[in-house]
């Protein structure tokens, strides 16, 4: 766009004469048609906080102690025990993106609530990749899987989740996938002729979940313009297996969490519109920090396929 530049939001630029409430209002019911907010949420839960907050990094030994002194003789009290973990001060960060819309590029009477929503889709695919970062900074690389038409593919990422669990002491509930592992894993499955192989090609992510024993399983298709002539999938071949919950706890055991400040309207996110002469000035902004407040049971495999 000739007459549109997206420029990094500046705090200090705004003020409550150029707050609007009506395109605040349209983010609340707006509904994101690529599903990546939904896909944010399913690596990093959201949870809602004020700028600064403070949560508990457990330990995670203390959650499987055992002991066979429990048994409470007459008189006496009954043992001990305690929980503790590190605490950790934290706070939420300003991010958002201003777009200026030259007046001669004005069409439609709804014109300013499509720029806020390319406004937030951006910035939601810039907070989906800061997870996906987060995430695999916190993961444990396992071997790559070589996967062929003699192989089994999900024999590996049940390798993967028991390993997981054998180190945290908890089985992941989440696998993520990249477009691109989720066509070979099918690719594979579809080149064996057995009716097994054929199954498990053609089951939904539902029942993939179900399967390995999961609570939910998903595909991450998205793309960012990586070049100005490429565009590059932001997960590829890899799989990653994890630990999350959907919870508004600060302290509860998900690997990721990101945390969130609402706005005073209620909203996750705030526009501003700014008039001038001949051109308008639109700003999303919103508060968040992704936080990884736990590494163990992370795992993660990249696929290579045989003779690629």
């Amino acid at each position: 766009m000739d007459n549109e530049n997206i420029t990094a939001a500046n705090e200090n630029r705004f003020n409550a004469g150029n707050y609007s409430e009506a395109l605040t209002a349209f983010t609340v019911g707006w509904t994101d048609p690529d599903n990546i907010a939904q896909i944010l949420d399913f690596i990093a839960p959201p949870v809602p906080v004020g700028r600064r907050f403070e949560f508990k990094r457990s330990e995670n030994a203390q959650a499987f102690y055992s002991e066979n002194d429990d048994v409470r003789t007459v008189g006496s009290e009954f043992k001990r025990v305690g929980y503790d973990g590190e605490s950790v001060n934290e706070k939420t960060l300003n991010k958002g993106l201003t777009i200026r819309v030259d007046r001669d590029e004005v069409a439609g009477d709804d014109w300013q609530e499509r720029y806020v929503q390319t406004l937030m889709q951006r910035l939601l695919r810039n907070e989906l990749r800061r997870a996906v970062s987060a995430l695999d900074a916190i993961s444990q690389a396992l071997a790559p899987a070589n996967w062929s038409g003699s192989t089994n593919p999900d024999a590996d990422i049940r390798a993967m989740l028991m390993s997981a669990a054998d180190e945290s002491g908890i089985r992941p509930n989440r696998l993520l996938l990249g477009e691109s592992a989720w066509d070979v894993r099918m690719t594979c499955l579809e080149a064996q002729n057995s009716a097994v192989a054929f199954k498990g090609a053609a089951m939904a992510k539902s029942e993939l979940a179900g399967k390995f024993l999961l609570d939910a399983c998903e595909v991450l298709s998205s793309r960012y313009q990586s070049a100005p002539s490429q565009k590059t999938q932001i997960l590829g071949k890899s799989v990653y297996a994890f630990y999350a919950q959907s919870s508004i706890s600060k302290d509860e055991p998900s690997n990721l969490k990101r945390f969130f400040t609402p706005m005073d309207e209620g909203s996750a996110f705030r526009v501003y519109s700014e008039e001038h002469a001949k051109y308008t000035d639109i700003t999303v902004e919103h508060y968040s920090s992704i936080v990884a407040t736990s590494d163990l049971g992370v795992r993660k495999f990249t696929i290579t396929e045989e003779g690629a």
